[in-house]
């Protein structure tokens, strides 16, 4: 036991003291902060521009209509500023493209209302929103003085349907809310893209880890110290502990950023997170599902990575190695991303089933539906029981395949392994 911990130990100090663990790291604890609090950034940089107003030229041939949208920006005080245009059509486009107006807008007559042309050198939507506004304004208020509707009249029209969703019980449990599924929803995301780059990453870790120590000979000695099952599992845990420490800094540096906020009395705690999760709903059984799940699927495709890093004997091989792995993930992710739309057919919860896909798509389920208790115990207690199969093959495969060298990377050196395992014993 003391060499398990020996191995473990040897394995998390050197990942936790490299250049790629701290620069990762670091990016990743950039990103979540930059993520967090983007909506304060955006300010600090509209805090610093001057809104200087734009300058756009009107060209009314109705000679009705430029008052009257003039007053309606005037009133919403709108920062375009209008100024009457009345020389020619092609002499306000040389205007506007000497800088004179940031615009011009041209009324023409047609059969109910004017004809509208917007002409610019540099693209404003914010402008070209407000002036389409404003003459959307000038319509409506014509059209309702021409039907001789009042104001108490106009407002009955505009006034919006009543119309409220609720969940309605199915059989024990009752169906998620909008507000419940929007929120999971958020939550399935980044748990389908935390397990999608962690394990192409640490998959990789490992793999890479096994294959230097082969490829260097150092494996030699240490198997002659330490048994092989013990040093394939070493490793596995203490990359895990890796993965851990990583996530434990991000978690721990995104809740003092939020305490700050919260303290500072910047908005929401979580920033722009707060927009798709609450606080003071968050959903603790899903995160522990969250967490459940990704433990699991650490603990199956690590030891599957483990066992193809035994056979390789080049570093140049790892790749290609673990390539089977990157694929399976690849699948389940975009398993899961299509079947948000559709959680609930069959497809779906039929691959929820299979143990490779299980911890993104049976969690992308529970996230999003209520699923039967039975279910969710049925497809962890398959992929717990597909773990223990992979991790005995993978410590038979390990014992045989660390003493294994050679130029090819095959898989049929996984069948040379197990002999060779076999005649270790």
């Amino acid at each position: 036991m003391n060499n398990f911990w020996t191995v473990v130990g040897h394995s998390y100090m050197n990942k936790v003291k490299s250049k790629v663990f701290v620069i990762s790291t670091a990016v990743t604890l950039t990103f979540v902060l930059l993520f967090a609090n983007v909506d304060l950034i955006i300010n600090l940089f509209e805090a610093g521009e001057s809104k200087e107003p734009a300058h756009v030229a009107i060209l009314d041939e109705t000679g009705e209509w430029y008052p009257a949208i003039a007053e309606v920006l005037d009133r919403e005080q709108s920062a375009i500023v209008l100024t009457s245009f009345t020389e020619s059509e092609k002499e306000g486009q040389e205007a506007v493209s000497s800088g004179q107006f940031d615009g011009m807008l041209v009324l023409r007559e047609g059969a109910d209302v004017p004809e509208a042309t917007y002409y610019y050198q540099s693209v404003n939507q914010a402008v070209t929103a407000e002036l389409q506004h404003g003459m959307q304004t000038v319509k409506e208020a014509q059209a309702t003085a021409d039907l001789g509707l009042s104001d108490e009249q106009l407002q009955q029209i505009y006034a919006p349907v009543s119309f409220t969703t609720e969940p309605v019980e199915e059989g024990e449990g009752a169906v998620k809310t909008e507000e419940e599924v929007a929120q999971a929803s958020f939550l399935v995301v980044i748990l389908l893209f935390v397990i999608y780059f962690s394990v192409i990453m640490y998959c990789s870790m490992i793999a890479t880890e096994v294959a230097t120590e082969k490829s260097s000979r150092v494996m030699e000695i240490l198997i002659s110290s330490v048994s092989p099952v013990t040093h394939m599992f070493g490793k596995i845990v203490g990359i895990a502990l890796v993965a851990l420490s990583q996530f434990f800094l991000i978690v721990l540096i995104g809740g003092v950023n939020a305490l700050l906020r919260m303290s500072a009395g910047t908005g929401e705690g979580l920033g722009v997170v707060s927009d798709f999760v609450s606080l003071d709903a968050l959903p603790v059984g899903l995160m522990m599902y969250a967490l459940l799940f990704y433990i699991l699927s650490y603990f199956l495709f690590a030891t599957l990575a483990a066992m193809l890093g035994s056979i390789v004997s080049r570093i140049e091989d790892v790749n290609s190695a673990v390539g089977p792995i990157n694929f399976l993930v690849i699948v389940a992710f975009f398993i899961a991303m299509f079947g948000m739309n559709a959680p609930e057919s069959s497809f779906v919860t039929v691959t929820s089933f299979v143990p490779f896909f299980t911890p993104m798509i049976m969690f992308l389920r529970v996230g999003m539906l209520d699923v039967p208790l039975w279910e969710v115990a049925l497809s962890i207690a398959f992929l717990v029981g597909t773990i223990g199969l992979f991790a005995i093959l993978a410590a038979r495969v390990y014992r045989g395949g660390v003493l294994l060298y050679g130029n090819s990377s095959s898989w049929k050196h996984i069948k040379t392994a197990l002999a060779l395992s076999k005649r270790e014993r």
